[in-house]
């Protein structure tokens, strides 16, 4: 009788999304802990200067040149998109003269990092997790290791150290570009004069603003950098493995990122 009851209070849906919860937090607290592991390793090794330069150089090229096209199209769409929205709507209520105001403080304060990082995850982050998910599961890194060279040092260090170095030049590319589309498509939509939208734009940008972007910024890129290394890290499992590691890191990264700017909007603007 105690057999069957336990067979079918295994087999309710209760039962299953207790278990399944029960499971994503155990994943959530491991995954946690291994990134904070990871991430003193890494700082370790900055801070005592083993870095790899060659290979760090390699990084940057590809943190910052190879995913500028989509980075910017995706910014340069969504100012577009924002623009169509706003200036109409804000001339109609008199409010012309603030479009590139409004536009420039949206842009240079949330947008123009926030799509950045969007998009360097879904091109790059889930391109360093898969490659250094596919080296654990072929046993690269373990010949690495036998070769006496520390993995860390190899293959986060450079990864990490690219990210927290372009990450801003790429949101400062990307925020210029997404103010000046979303410029020519109030001009064209709402009919204001370009002269006074790039007048009203120098009055939303101030010093601190973009001192708090460029510094979000580089607390973007290494947190994508670093979460998807230690994801690519910690696959098991063949191919499968691969796949599964490249999710979370893309899930990871998304989140943290949220999290980090609403501590970003918390500490510099409440």
């Amino acid at each position: 009788m105690s057999a069957n009851f336990n067979e079918l209070l295994k087999q309710s849906l209760t039962y299953q999304a207790a278990n399944k919860i029960s499971a994503d937090v155990k994943d959530f607290v491991e995954t946690f802990g291994q990134i904070g592991q990871y991430c003193a390793r890494v700082i370790k090794l900055i801070l005592k200067l083993q870095i790899n330069l060659k290979q760090t150089i390699n990084e940057c090229s590809r943190f910052a040149i190879d995913s500028l096209p989509i980075t910017l199209t995706v910014v340069g769409m969504v100012s577009v998109i924002i623009s169509m929205q706003i200036a109409p709507e804000m001339v109609k209520q008199g409010g012309g003269a603030y479009v590139g105001m409004l536009v420039s403080m949206v842009m240079i304060r949330e947008l123009a990092v926030i799509m950045s990082g969007f998009a360097i995850i879904s091109m790059i982050g889930s391109s360093m997790a898969a490659e250094i998910a596919t080296m654990r599961v072929t046993e690269q890194i373990d010949a690495i290791k036998v070769l006496h060279v520390d993995p860390f040092k190899y293959l986060f260090v450079p990864k990490v150290l690219a990210g927290i170095i372009m990450m801003p030049f790429v949101v400062i590319i990307s925020s210029t570009f997404g103010v000046l589309f979303a410029g020519l498509t109030a001009c064209v939509c709402a009919k204001i004069s370009w002269l006074n939208f790039i007048s009203s734009v120098w009055h939303g940008i101030f010093v601190k603003d973009i001192m708090v972007c460029l510094l979000k910024a580089s607390a973007f890129g290494g947190t994508i950098a670093l979460i998807s290394s230690s994801c690519g890290y910690c696959a098991t499992g063949g191919a499968k493995g691969v796949g599964i590691a490249t999710t979370k890191a893309v899930v990871w990264a998304f989140v943290t990122m949220v999290i980090i700017d609403y501590l970003f909007a918390l500490i510099f603007y409440v």
